[in-house]
C-alpha cells in the first residue's frame, strides 16, 4: 500500500499542563517539548467535566460529551447506587477510524479501551483493563516480546510507604511507551499513530504539592519522570519522522491540573438541605464521622506525616485492607449507602458522576412540573452557598449535542476546580476546606490543557491562544489532507473558517 502524502504523530500527555511544563522547560528538562513550543503552542480548553474518559473521547472523535452521552468514567447500569465503567464511544467514530476507511495505516497505543478492534494498522489498548486484547491479537505477544516485559497499561494504586518504587514503574512506564510504539512504526509504518502517556496524570494526582513550587525544589525523582516522559516523546517522534513522508507533530493533553484546596460534599448538602433521605436511624455513620473528624484534626496538628499517611497507607488498595476500612470505620461510598437512602422519599442525588446532581427518577411524587421547580431551587441555593464559589450549569446550555438521557440535571463546578465535588459520605458536612492530601493527594484536574505543533509544511496562519479539545480531530483531518465532517462539533485550527464534508 502506498505512503499517505502527509503523516501525524499525536503524543498525549494525560493532564498535562504549561503551569507545570513551562517552568521545567525553562529549567532544561524537556528539551523536545520546548523545541515544539517554540514553534506553535496554544492554550486547549477541555470538555466539562475535564475528566480522562469523557476528554480523550471527545478528542478522539471531535464531539462532545452530550453527544457522545459520556460525562465521566461512569455510567448508571440498573438501579439506584450501580454503575459500570463507560463501555465505549461508539456508535461515534474516532479520528483513526475514519482515517483507516480511507485506507490511512493507523496506530493507537495506549488509549483508554476495554479491547481493541479491526482497522487498517493496530490497537493496543490502555487504562481500563490489566490485559485487554489488542489488535491484531497476538500483537501483545510480540511487543512484549519485544520489549522483554510484560506491557504496562496503568499504574497500581500509589501508596506513601511505597513513594519510591511507585515513581520508578511511572518512569518505567513512560520510557516503555517510547520503546512501545518505537518497535510498533517498525512493524507496522503508519501514517497516523497515537501514544498516550497516562502517568503524567497520575504523577500530578499524587505529586502537585511538590510540582507547583520553584523547579528548583521539585524532588529529583519526580524531574527524573519528566525528563524521562520528554525523552520517550522525542523517541516516539524520531522514530515516526525516520519512516519520511511531510509530517506534523502535535502534543495535546485532555485537561490541565492544578492544586487541590478543598472537598465539596454534594450528598451530604443535598441531605442536609432534604433533598436525599435516608431510612430512619440509617445514614448517620457515626465511626465514620468521628474517624474522619478525628483523623483531620490530627493531620491540622501535623501528626499527618507520622501517623496518618501510614494509617491511609494500610486501608488503600486491596479488598482485604479496605474490608478492614469498613470495619473499623464504617460504610461511606455511595454504592454501599444507596441501601439505606429512601428513594421514595429523596427527590435529589449525585451519582455516578461527581460533578453532577441527578434527579430521582425511583421518587414517585417527582412529576415533571415539579422536576423543574426542584433543579431550579438546588440552583439557586447551590449558587448563593457562602462556603465556595459554586457554578451551576444546565448541560442543555454547554453541549452541542443532545444525548442527555444518562446526563445529570445539573453540572457543578466549584472554586474553579480548585474544589474538587465526591460523592460519598466520608466527611459529616458539605464542606471541606482543607483538604487532607493522606487520601486523596494533592492535584485535581482543570480546564486548560496543552496544544503544540510542529509541521514540515508551512502553516497558512498563526495558530489562534485559545483552542478547544473538540478542535484537535478536525486539525488531524485537516493535517492528513481529508475532509471535516459537520457531526464534528470543533473546528481546524489550519482552518479559519474550518471545513465541511
Amino acid at each position: 500500500m502506498a505512503r499517505a502524502a502527509r503523516r501525524c504523530l499525536v503524543l498525549g500527555l494525560d493532564g498535562a499542563t504549561f503551569d507545570l511544563l513551562d517552568p521545567l522547560m525553562e529549567a532544561g528538562d524537556l528539551p523536545f517539548l520546548k523545541s515544539l513550543a517554540a514553534e506553535h503552542r496554544a492554550r486547549l480548553n477541555s470538555v466539562f467535566p475535564p475528566k480522562t474518559i469523557p476528554a480523550w473521547y471527545s478528542f478522539a472523535t471531535g464531539q462532545d460529551p452530550g453527544e457522545l452521552g459520556i460525562f465521566g468514567f461512569t455510567e448508571p447500569d440498573g438501579g439506584p447506587g450501580k454503575s459500570r465503567i463507560v463501555q465505549t464511544f461508539r456508535p461515534a467514530e474516532a479520528v483513526w477510524d475514519r482515517l483507516s476507511r480511507q485506507g490511512v495505516r493507523v496506530g493507537v497505543l495506549n488509549f483508554p479501551l476495554r479491547a481493541g478492534y479491526p482497522l487498517n494498522g493496530f490497537v493496543v489498548p490502555g487504562m481500563l483493563s490489566d490485559r485487554p486484547t489488542t489488535y491484531p491479537e497476538t500483537l501483545r505477544g510480540d511487543l512484549e516480546h519485544a520489549l522483554g516485559e510484560p506491557y504496562l497499561p496503568e499504574l497500581p494504586a500509589y501508596r506513601e510507604s511505597e513513594r519510591g518504587p511507585w515513581l520508578d514503574l511511572a518512569t518505567r512506564g513512560a520510557g516503555q511507551h517510547g520503546a512501545a510504539a518505537e518497535f510498533l512504526i517498525g512493524q507496522f509504518q503508519p501514517d497516523f499513530l497515537f501514544v498516550l502517556f497516562r502517568e503524567t496524570d497520575r504523577v500530578q494526582h499524587q505529586h502537585w504539592a511538590e510540582l507547583q513550587g520553584p523547579v528548583s525544589r521539585i524532588p529529583a525523582e519526580l524531574r527524573k519522570f519528566y525528563r524521562a516522559v520528554d525523552a520517550a516523546c522525542a523517541r516516539v517522534d524520531a522514530a515516526f519522522r525516520a519512516q519520511g513522508g511531510s509530517t506534523t507533530t502535535l502534543v495535546v493533553s485532555d485537561h490541565g491540573h492544578g492544586a487541590a484546596r478543598a472537598d465539596f460534599f454534594t450528598n451530604r448538602w443535598l441531605e442536609q438541605e432534604g433533598y436525599l433521605v435516608f431510612h430512619d436511624g440509617a445514614g448517620k455513620g457515626l465511626r465514620r464521622n468521628a474517624l474522619s473528624t478525628l483523623l483531620i484534626a490530627s493531620d491540622r496538628l501535623g501528626l499527618g506525616a507520622r501517623v496518618i499517611r501510614p494509617l491511609a497507607d494500610k486501608l488503600r488498595g486491596s479488598a482485604g485492607r479496605e474490608l478492614v476500612g469498613r470495619l473499623v470505620a464504617g460504610e461511606s461510598s455511595f454504592e454501599s449507602m444507596a441501601g439505606q437512602i429512601d428513594w421514595d422519599k429523596t427527590v435529589a442525588f449525585s451519582y455516578p458522576v461527581p460533578e453532577g446532581i441527578y434527579l430521582n427518577r425511583y421518587n414517585p411524587s417527582l412529576t415533571a412540573e415539579r422536576k423543574d421547580a426542584v433543579t431550579a431551587e438546588i440552583r439557586q441555593k447551590l449558587e448563593a452557598y457562602r462556603d465556595a464559589q459554586i457554578e451551576v450549569m444546565d448541560p442543555r446550555s454547554i453541549y452541542q449535542g443532545s444525548n442527555l438521557s444518562q446526563a445529570p440535571a445539573l453540572l457543578l463546578r466549584i472554586d474553579s476546580l480548585a474544589t474538587e465535588s465526591r460523592m460519598d459520605f466520608s466527611y459529616p458536612r458539605p464542606m471541606l476546606r482543607k483538604r487532607p492530601e493522606y487520601f486523596y493527594g494533592s492535584g485535581v484536574h482543570r480546564m486548560d490543557g496543552v496544544f503544540l505543533l510542529r509541521s514540515d509544511e508551512p502553516l497558512p496562519h498563526a495558530l489562534p491562544g485559545t483552542l478547544s479539545l473538540l478542535d484537535v480531530a478536525p486539525t488531524i483531518l485537516e493535517v492528513m489532507g481529508l475532509p471535516v465532517p459537520t457531526t464534528m462539533h470543533g473546528r481546524s485550527a489550519l482552518s479559519p473558517a474550518g471545513q465541511a464534508a
